[in-house]
């Protein structure tokens, strides 16, 4: 069951926002969202929180200047997503730009799994660094740093996941939710984390003398790596990560972007010239994330770092054939979680815990996402590791925080999870194979305990309905636009239509032709083949089709019910 609730709209709010002259729709969806003052609409650099609160930032970019100064060489230790490759480029980029010798290594998932582990640490070693940089890893990695130290290594961690009851005796950590870090913005992605690492060391460089007689390297270049990496992380789109999501998207648009960024562009068949946040977290991200999924992300990083366009080209086409690939396995995974759920009863669980031993790894994450979509339930996907291990992927949804459910787990069976880590929405945990039952059971009772029943139907809440006037693609150009993501949702309106013409698409997507008042619409719902009366309430976005050089507007259908 899924409940159409329109948000509340602070009539106050958009009066202010009409007086500023902010456009009438964008007024009534923005005061929909908190927005109360065109200042949080300020999307220039100048809005842009400074480095200075950030905490350890100072003394990070103090030891990297040092290490420069004194010809350190540096390895980046990078996660293996689109968040960890985008820091990683950033981070690579930017250190070569000030002189830096620097490498970077990214564990592939499969024979190390997650962060800076010992195992990475001595793998690093072989590349003889001075300093390891994380990016997107390591605030929970006490055994790595420590091996890292044994090793004699300095460790600089930057970082935006949540700490554990212990952190890494680093040289420094730079992490906006560590402790007693005043920085306002939690919800830095790991490559914003790296950004503003990299503003704090130009401050220092800049203070020590090392630009005079020469240009600064502009960091503001980098921003559509900062853009990608952070819409494809679904971190919180706060006023500070529009600001960068804004800026990084402005840059495309205008063709000033990396070589592999406008590969990206060209391989998903996108124009980079009407860039979207849609485009970054449905065509570009997976593409990249495809790499770490499926083989090593290693290529994902090469295609961002290369100053070379056919290199770029080339990265960027076995990047999409990966996308493909994974799309095919994670079909056929879904196909057979579907199977499994039907001798299930969903509504009568809090959570779902699935695990096939065909299962790939890599993909267990989106099926978590799908299965999670589908049924509304904290869901847990497994899939076999090593030396019967199981590695899990969970996603959420609102009302519970999965990493603190699963902490809650580990209190009540320290021994049951042998390590986890995550956010609320997403996190991932590794258990043994022979411990799964018992850990279905208690996850779900501690679900159960953590979770308000209400929260257990899917509430979509939307922006009320579009006057028939707006049914138009200027309207949807204008919605294109804008910067909307996690936190910051894209707008949803729902309304009644009558229902004149409808078939199925390739057994699986429903087309529809729509009538409201005298506009006829075309009308689409992926993933569902079940036809609809003659009069539906739907849920829907307004988004532009374009087909053989014509646009025209289209309904993207989220929800519907017979009127």
């Amino acid at each position: 069951m899924t409940r159409i609730l329109p948000r509340p709209i602070p009539g106050r709010a958009v009066s202010r926002l009409l007086e500023a002259g902010t456009h009438p729709l964008l007024a009534r969806i923005y005061a929909a969202r908190g927005i109360d003052s065109r200042d949080q609409l300020d999307y220039s650099l100048k809005a842009l929180l400074p480095p200075t609160q950030l905490k350890g930032v100072h003394e990070a970019a103090q030891i990297l200047a040092d290490a420069i100064e004194a010809g350190a060489r540096m390895v980046i230790v990078a996660d293996y997503d689109c968040d960890g490759a985008t820091a990683c480029a950033v981070g690579i980029r930017a250190l070569r730009a000030f002189g830096a010798e620097v490498g970077y290594l990214v564990p592939n998932r499969f024979e190390y799994g997650y962060g800076l582990t010992p195992a990475i640490v001595e793998l690093a070693a072989g590349m003889e660094p001075d300093l390891l940089i994380t990016v997107d890893n390591g605030i929970a990695s006490v055994d790595g740093v420590a091996a890292a130290r044994e090793h004699g290594i300095a460790t600089v961690i930057t970082d935006h996941h949540l700490p554990g009851d212990e952190l890494p005796e680093a040289d420094v950590i730079v992490n906006p939710n560590q402790p007693g870090c005043p920085f306002p913005s939690k919800a830095l992605a790991g490559v914003g984390v790296m950004f503003y690492t990299m503003l704090a060391m130009r401050a220092e460089l800049r203070e020590r003398g090392a630009f005079e007689g020469k240009t600064e390297p502009n960091l503001a270049d980098l921003l559509d790596l900062v853009a990608l990496g952070t819409v494809a992380d679904v971190v919180k789109l706060d006023h500070n990560n529009r600001i960068l999501v804004s800026q990084g998207l402005q840059r495309m648009r205008a063709d000033r972007m990396q070589p592999g960024i406008r590969a990206l562009f060209a391989a998903a068949g996108r124009d980079a010239a009407r860039a979207t946040t849609f485009d970054m977290g449905f065509a570009l991200g997976p593409r990249l994330n495809a790499a770490g999924r499926l083989a090593d992300m290693s290529l994902g990083i090469e295609c961002l770092i290369t100053d070379d366009m056919g290199r770029a080209l080339n990265i960027a086409q076995e990047l999409d054939k990966l996308n493909r690939e994974r799309r095919a396995i994670e079909a056929d995974m879904q196909e057979g979680a579907m199977a499994e759920l039907d001798s299930i009863d969903p509504g009568a669980r809090s959570s779902l815990v699935l695990f096939e031993a065909e299962w790939h790894q890599g993909v267990i994450g989106i099926l978590a996402g799908r299965i999670k979509e589908k049924f509304h339930r904290p869901t847990i996907a497994f899939a076999r590791g090593n030396a019967g291990e199981l590695k899990g992927s969970g996603r959420s949804i609102p009302g519970l925080h999965l990493r603190d459910a699963l902490d809650l787990v580990t209190k009540q069976a320290p021994a049951l999870i042998l390590k986890f880590g995550g956010h609320a929405m997403a996190a991932g945990l590794t258990i043994r194979e022979d411990d799964l039952s018992r850990f279905e059971v208690l996850f779900e009772s501690v679900v159960r305990g953590l979770i308000d029943p209400a929260d257990l139907t899917r509430s979509l809440e939307t922006d009320g309905p579009l006057e028939d006037s707006l049914y138009n693609l200027e309207t949807a150009r204008l919605l294109e636009r804008e910067i909307w993501g996690q936190g910051f949702a894209a707008p949803v309106f729902d309304d009644t239509f009558r229902v004149e013409n409808q078939r199925i698409l390739k057994d699986k997507h429903l087309k529809l032709q729509l009538r409201k008042g005298n506009t006829r619409i075309d009308a689409i719902q992926f993933n569902h083949a079940e036809p609809a009366g003659q009069s539906i309430h739907a849920a829907f976005r307004l988004a532009v089709n374009e087909y053989n050089g014509a646009a025209g507007i289209q309904l993207m259908l989220e929800h519907f019910d017979t009127a």
